[in-house]
């Protein structure tokens, strides 16, 4: 078995079922492997982008990381714009970008670039294989790499020389990564602060915009009553919604309206968000949106395990268990003339009550992972 299906056989005894492929002369040994290792599907992609944006989509529906295969550096370099939305959405990626034969590096050949510089700018994880036999093991680390919480974008780069030797074969699934724990000093700062404040605003990102995560925070809010504000971050990775869930407002995206939202606050819950901050920089406008004078509190962050935060948070404060939503309207098909917002309506009003709607991941990702039968069955 030579190094390229000893690589590709580590990935799928651990579970990698998907390859968003657009690769070249340096990689056509892994291509190969594709078809010895049948446990994972490959999809050839026109363009890179399209690679990198479909493994962003898969990444942030299913938790889990798809590979993308490239053509050396400026195939690589093709889709870094989509591995810069990964990297804020801090989804799992790995990247396998080949390169040129070790020995033939030194010749400068007209496609030979500083690969390792174009990717880490994009990535958490930047590795160089630097041979066949250990070229299995680079992709376990680049696998655990991937889904060390709460996920980033892992880059392997495979010289051929690489992929064609002989290997010692497939390295063992690495360990799954646990997600940390929020320490209780800031589960009681958090309920502090709610009880003491006058006025406080909770944002919530990352995987506090899951369904239970939401239902936590509802009951949160039954408790606190007016004082506190929730929002949910602007552009979060993923979000779970329908009829059934509680339904936060966004921080609206625009300076103005934002600060308002913020306004007369004085502490700021951050639980699996960043402090808000406006998207550009404008005249007379400051970067941080919460009041200067509000102070900081951060009860959980993306790496944590938001969930269990914001339910410990809740029983603190004694929290109900069950509460009850407000309702919302249940939507029948729009008519009329055709428009983005009766579309959606009509779309909307085919989505069974109990159904989990899962959105904010990049549209044409997002859709072309659900398409492939990568998306979980129980979203839509």
């Amino acid at each position: 078995m030579n190094g390229a299906e000893a690589l590709l056989r580590t990935f799928a005894h651990a579970g990698i079922d998907t390859c968003f492929a657009n690769p070249g002369t340096t990689e056509i040994q892994l291509v190969a492997a594709l078809d010895e290792v049948s446990q994972i599907r490959p999809v050839l992609s026109l363009f890179e982008g399209v690679c990198t944006g479909a493994a962003d989509g898969y990444g942030r529906i299913t938790g889990r990381p798809a590979l993308t295969l490239v053509h050396l550096g400026p195939g690589f370099a093709n889709g870094l714009a989509n591995l810069h939305n990964a990297r804020r959405a801090r989804s799992p990626i790995i990247n396998l970008v080949g390169d040129h034969a070790s020995w033939h590096l030194a010749a400068d050949a007209p496609l030979n670039s500083d690969i390792a510089g174009l990717a880490l700018p994009m990535s958490g994880w930047v590795r160089s294989a630097k041979d066949a036999d250990n070229l299995p093991a680079d992709g376990a680390a680049a696998l655990a790499a991937a889904l060390s919480p709460p996920g980033q974008v892992a880059t392997l780069i495979v010289p051929q020389d690489a992929q064609w030797s002989e290997s010692t074969g497939p390295a063992p699934t690495p360990e799954s990564a646990t997600t940390a724990t929020v320490p209780a000093a800031s589960i009681e700062a958090a309920a502090r602060a709610l009880r003491n404040s006058e006025s406080v605003a909770i944002m919530l990102g990352g995987t506090a915009l899951r369904a239970s995560a939401l239902y936590a925070a509802q009951r949160i809010a039954s408790v606190v009553g007016d004082s506190c504000r929730i929002f949910i971050e602007t552009f979060g990775a993923t979000r779970d919604a329908g009829r059934h869930l509680p339904d936060f407002p966004r921080l609206p995206y625009f300076p103005e309206p934002a600060i308002e939202a913020l306004d007369g606050i004085d502490t700021l819950i951050l639980a699996g968000a960043l402090d808000p901050v406006a998207f550009f920089g404008y005249p007379n406008i400051p970067s941080r949106l919460a009041p200067e004078s509000a102070a900081v509190v951060t009860l959980c962050e993306p790496q944590h395990d938001c969930f269990a935060a914001l339910e410990a948070l809740a029983d603190t404060l004694a929290a109900p268990t069950d509460v009850t939503l407000s309702q919302r309207p249940v939507l029948e098909p729009a008519s009329g003339e055709l428009k983005v917002s009766s579309l959606g309506q009509s779309l909307a009003s085919q989505i069974p009550d109990n159904a989990i709607v899962v959105s904010e991941a990049a549209t044409s990702a997002a859709t072309f992972a659900a398409l492939s039968g990568a998306a979980n069955p129980h979203t839509t």
